[in-house]
């Protein structure tokens, strides 16, 4: 049966994304696949990053990390947002790695038989994650019942180039990183840089960099960093739909709920079988989709399962066409970047929300 719309992953593209921040980081990889991979599946991804090259797997969630496990996933994997009264013997008998950021978490993951795996998770200027106001207390903690296996922080402005911010960052990683070697904890894994620091900064580049949006093939900010393309990415989703319907308008015409639109002219309208339902945003405008070499503007709000688009009167599309709703940018067709300016988000929103109805396509097969 064929679909009325489908996320087209190229496995391919990913391949070449691992590759090339690989090789631009000249340390281990972990590639981040939470939240369902940035939209792109979970089990997919995580299985065709470890065959590419990813040499650890980064996910928020426990549950995340356990699905990998036991859909086959041998490399190491680190959860990160693992809070107290989670079940960590979980973690030891899937082999899972867990960041620990409060003394209460640490207390209870120690409770756990066959020494647990911890991060330390440091808050160096982020203030999200992370210890801050309990740091002199974990110094003076016991580590004997875990193996202290990391230490990281997270960059808050990494994708602003110059930003001071940065350096003091990285200043502060240093001093932790020095304050728990001095009292004999020296994590073999130092690990800070996220995609835009693995890109931009080497500096920031210690054991381990975790890319995300990056090995996605997409920007962490195309405004202050530039696109895909200038920065050697392949774009890995392209969303398509169906056109539902394509009918021809008099001017005059108001379109869609609340009638927020109406035709100055008469011309062909486009219903794309997609709605805000499966994360196309109801905010969008100035985004649209691409039909037959031409991007047509949606026009009116975006309902729960379709949105109209305006083709112009002298479109050759017709009902049952495929349309691209976004894609890498080479033909002309709209971006993630697009469609996350018409919205007032981002790429990363635009992907990670692309919901359940929508079936992910993987070519080559990952399996």
């Amino acid at each position: 049966m064929e679909h009325r719309a489908e996320a087209r992953i190229d496995i391919n593209a990913l391949a070449s994304n691992i590759s090339f921040l690989r090789s631009t980081a000249k340390v281990d990889l972990l590639a981040v696949v939470k939240a369902d991979a940035y939209g792109h599946g979970l089990i997919e991804i995580g299985l065709a990053a470890e065959k590419n090259g990813a040499d650890w797997l980064g996910v928020a969630l426990l549950e995340e990390a356990i699905a990998l496990r036991t859909h086959g996933v041998r490399i190491p994997i680190l959860a990160w947002l693992v809070p107290p009264g989670s079940d960590f013997n979980q973690a030891v008998k899937y082999d899972i790695d867990v960041a620990v950021a409060s003394i209460v978490t640490l207390k209870e993951i120690s409770q756990v038989s066959n020494k647990p795996r911890i991060h330390i998770e440091v808050d160096t200027g982020m203030t999200r994650g992370g210890f801050l106001d309990e740091w002199e207390e974990l110094l003076k903690a016991d580590f004997s019942k875990v193996e202290v296996v990391g230490i990281f922080s997270h960059f808050a402005r990494a994708d602003e180039p110059g930003e001071k911010q940065n350096i003091d960052q990285l200043n502060v990683f240093k001093i932790r990183v020095a304050e728990l070697a001095a009292i004999g904890i020296n994590p073999p894994i130092k690990h800070l840089s996220n995609s835009a620091a693995t890109l931009l900064d080497s500096n920031s580049v210690f054991d381990m960099v975790r890319t995300g949006i990056s090995m996605y093939g997409l920007s962490p900010d195309f405004k202050t960093m530039g696109d895909s393309k200038k920065l050697g990415l392949k774009p890995v989703m392209q969303l398509r739909a169906k056109l539902h319907l394509v009918k021809t308008v008099p001017a005059g015409s108001a379109v869609g709920y609340g009638a927020s639109a109406v035709t100055d002219h008469e011309t062909k309208l486009g219903v794309v079988a997609m709605g805000y339902a499966d994360g196309v945003p109801r905010i969008a405008q100035g985004a649209g989709i691409f039909v037959n070499g031409t991007r047509a503007p949606i026009i009116g709000r975006v309902s729960m399962d379709q949105f109209v688009v305006d083709l112009g009167i002298n479109s050759t599309a017709v009902s049952g066409d495929w349309v691209i709703v976004f894609g890498d940018g080479s033909h002309g067709e709209y971006t993630a970047d697009d469609w996350g300016a018409a919205s007032l988000s981002i790429n990363y929103e635009i992907v990670t929300r692309i919901g359940p109805r929508v079936p992910r396509i993987y070519a080559p097969h990952v399996y």
